[in-house]
């Protein structure tokens, strides 16, 4: 399974929002330092916010902050709100499925249970989990 890059841009700008949560972070400063697209960040931090996972403010001392606590923000949730398809196989989708053998497949099974795997895993993970070592991502992103 691979992740989207709208989903990693994602994590990645709420690890940096994470870092910084003392002052409100700005979009040009998360793209330049996690190597993102600043209109790509813009359209992911909109979304967060949308999802009530960041809050922004206008102004001079605007940017982006963190809606709730780091340790709120479970990762599982974050990457089943910013994937736009879990669909590991086309038989996930009923309505697209045009497999002959979809029936009577044990594949679909088997993968359904990975990708279950897989999310409860990103379940036992924070935010602030993510970011227990903030010195050492930070020495990371300064330019």
């Amino acid at each position: 399974m691979r992740l989207t890059r709208y989903t990693d841009n994602a994590l990645r700008a709420l690890i940096y929002i994470g870092l910084h949560d003392d002052t409100p972070s700005r979009i040009t400063d998360i793209a330049r330092r996690m190597g993102m697209s600043e209109d790509h960040t813009a359209k992911v931090i909109a979304r967060l916010a949308e999802l009530g996972f960041v809050t922004t403010l206008r102004g001079r001392a605007g940017g982006v902050r963190l809606a709730r606590p780091a340790a709120e923000i479970n990762i599982g949730q974050v990457v089943r709100a910013t994937e736009d398809n879990l669909n590991l196989v086309e038989c996930f989708d009923a309505e697209a499925n045009r497999c002959p053998i979809a029936p009577a497949c044990a594949l679909a099974p088997a993968l359904d249970e990975a990708l279950g795997a897989f999310l409860a895993v990103l379940d036992r993970y924070t935010l602030a989990q993510l970011t227990e070592k903030p010195r050492a991502l930070q020495r990371l992103l300064i330019a």
